[in-house]
């Protein structure tokens, strides 16, 4: 039985009105995209203690957020996101990624046998410490949840539909349950958060 003292693991990610996670051919710019991705994605930082990502987000986002902090011509919010996912204990779940391939976030520990990831995420929500987060990273987080560890699904489903793409999830059938639901502010996504039946 999960402790209630144990840390949540908590999935955000952006959705089209027809399900894709991205659009065709792995675009994700093809999502429907407002300012309130971007505020949603930094209040949840604020109250994370640790970033679990897969390898293609991982790359992604170290390939551009670091250097954002220090850019002038950003908004205020972005210049936030980098400072905060700079600073944020990071884990990355691959089996390819070398030590060298970490830089600049050389402290991110590596969770480097994928088939055995669930085990050591539920390990990291054990300890003290703030909530998991994952942003991204779809391939990692359906097969988390089919597993049990994820706690939270935190969906902003945006006003567009992509005609195809890869679906948000690949599994078989799994019962969620609604907790919350609402617009953002000045914004066109729907927020939905769903606890996961499983655990």
């Amino acid at each position: 039985m999960v402790s209630n003292t144990m840390r949540k693991l908590i999935v955000v990610n952006i959705v089209s009105l027809d399900g894709y996670f991205e659009g065709p051919g792995h675009d994700v710019m093809a999502l429907p995209f407002d300012e309130g991705f971007d505020e949603y994605n930094v209040e949840r930082l604020r109250e994370a203690g640790t970033l679990v990502l897969g390898r293609n987000t991982y790359l992604g986002f170290k390939s551009y957020w670091p250097p954002v902090a220090d850019k002038p011509d950003v908004r205020p919010v972005e210049r936030e996101i980098s400072r905060l996912n700079n600073a944020i204990e990071k884990v990355v779940v691959s089996d390819s990624l070398t030590e060298a391939d970490l830089d600049p976030w050389g402290d991110t520990t590596r969770i480097v046998r994928p088939a055995v990831a669930a085990d050591q995420v539920a390990l990291l929500k054990a300890e003290p410490g703030k909530d998991l987060l994952v942003f991204g990273s779809h391939t990692m987080w359906n097969a988390l949840l089919v597993a049990g560890v994820v706690d939270e699904v935190h969906l902003m489903i945006g006003p567009a539909f992509l005609g195809g793409g890869t679906p948000v999830f690949e599994g078989s059938r799994l019962p969620m349950r609604l907790v919350e639901s609402r617009v953002l502010a000045d914004s066109q996504l729907v927020l939905a958060k769903y606890a996961s039946t499983l655990g």
